[in-house]
C-alpha cells in the first residue's frame, strides 16, 4: 500500500488504549475494522443504522476479548441524531482519538435513469453523513489537545470517472474534497487524515446496490455480482490496509492495485486516462445495457 503522508507533526499511531469511533460498524468494512482494531487493544465506540447488525458486531468483538465501550444505532443523515450520538459517546468515553467514517450506500444508473431520490440519498448518506460526524466529533478531539486521526472511506468512484456512478461519485468526490482540505487544516492540531479509496470490496453492499432500471432478480445480475466478487477484496483485507494507513499516517489509502494504477495514470498521463475511461465506459454500457434492456 502506498500513499501520501499528511505532514510532519503527526507521529506513528498505535491502537492499544485508543478510543475509536466507527460508523457503519454493523458489517462489511466497518465491522472488519471494529474486529481488527479491538484485537490491537482499541476501545470501541460503534454505530450503524441497523441495530441488530450492530449488536452482532459488538458480540463478536467481545467474544474475541475486545472492548466495546458503547454502541448506539443512528442514521448519520440526521444531524440531530448524530449530535445526540456524539453527546452519549463523549459522556461514556470523552473525546475520541480516532474517528472512522465508514457508513455508505450505493446506487448506479444513467442520467436518464436516475431519479432525484437517488442523487439526494447518495449525497445525504455518503457526504453529509460524514460531515455530520466530523462536525460533532472532531472539535472535541481538537480541544482535547491529544492529536488523533480521522478516516474517511471514499471509493474508487471518488477518484475516477466510472460508468453509471455519477450520483455515487457526487458524494464520494465531495468527501474526497473535504478530506483534502482537512489534511492540512487539522495538521496543526496533530490530527492526521486518511482518505480510503477502495476498489471492489465484497461487502453486503454488493447485494443491496441499486442499479437503476435493472431487475435485481435477473440471472444476469447474479452473474455480474459473481464476476465482481472474483476481483473484490475482502472487508478484512481492506481493514488491514486502513489500520496500516492510520498507523503510518498515510493520507491516500489504496486497497486495489488496479485503482492505484488508474489514479496514477489520471495524474501523470491524462490522455491515456481518458482513453482508458472511454474504453471502460463502452464495455460497461454493453454489459449493463444488455441487462437493463432499453434503459440508456
Amino acid at each position: 500500500m502506498r500513499g501520501s503522508r499528511s505532514g510532519r507533526g503527526v507521529g506513528r499511531r498505535e491502537f492499544a488504549g485508543q478510543r475509536v469511533f466507527i460508523t457503519g460498524a454493523g458489517g462489511g468494512i466497518g465491522g472488519a475494522l471494529a474486529e481488527r482494531a479491538a484485537a490491537q487493544g482499541a476501545l470501541l465506540f460503534l454505530t450503524d443504522c441497523d441495530e441488530d447488525r450492530l449488536a452482532a458486531t459488538a458480540t463478536r468483538v467481545r467474544a474475541a476479548g475486545g472492548t466495546v465501550v458503547h454502541t448506539a444505532p443512528a442514521d448519520i443523515r440526521d444531524h440531530e441524531a448524530v449530535r445526540a450520538l456524539a453527546a452519549a459517546t463523549h459522556a461514556r468515553g470523552g473525546p475520541m482519538d480516532i474517528v472512522m467514517n465508514v457508513a455508505g450506500v450505493s446506487a448506479w444508473g444513467t442520467v436518464r435513469g436516475l431519479e432525484h431520490r437517488h442523487w439526494r440519498t447518495m449525497v445525504e448518506v455518503n457526504l453529509m453523513g460524514p460531515i455530520h460526524v466530523i462536525e460533532e466529533f472532531v472539535p472535541s478531539m481538537i480541544d482535547a489537545g491529544r492529536g488523533g486521526h480521522l478516516v474517511n472511506v471514499s471509493s474508487a468512484a471518488g477518484l475516477l470517472g466510472l460508468p453509471w456512478h455519477a450520483a455515487y461519485s457526487a458524494g464520494k468526490f465531495g468527501l474526497r474534497g473535504v478530506s483534502e482540505v482537512l489534511r492540512f487544516d487539522l495538521r496543526r492540531h496533530r490530527i492526521g487524515v486518511s482518505l480510503v479509496c477502495p476498489g471492489a470490496v465484497d461487502t453486503p453492499l454488493t447485494e443491496t446496490v441499486e442499479i437503476v432500471g435493472v431487475d435485481p432478480a435477473d440471472p444476469a445480475v447474479g452473474r455480474l455480482r459473481r464476476r465482481f466478487r472474483r476481483y473484490a477484496a475482502t472487508p478484512d483485507e481492506v481493514a488491514v490496509a486502513v489500520l496500516d494507513g492510520v498507523r503510518r499516517n498515510r493520507y491516500l489509502v489504496h486497497t486495489s492495485s488496479v485503482v492505484r494504477f488508474a489514479h496514477g495514470t489520471q495524474r501523470l498521463c491524462p490522455p491515456l486516462y481518458a482513453c482508458l475511461m472511454r474504453l471502460l465506459n463502452r464495455r460497461a454500457h454493453r454489459v449493463l445495457e444488455a441487462v437493463a434492456g432499453s434503459t440508456r
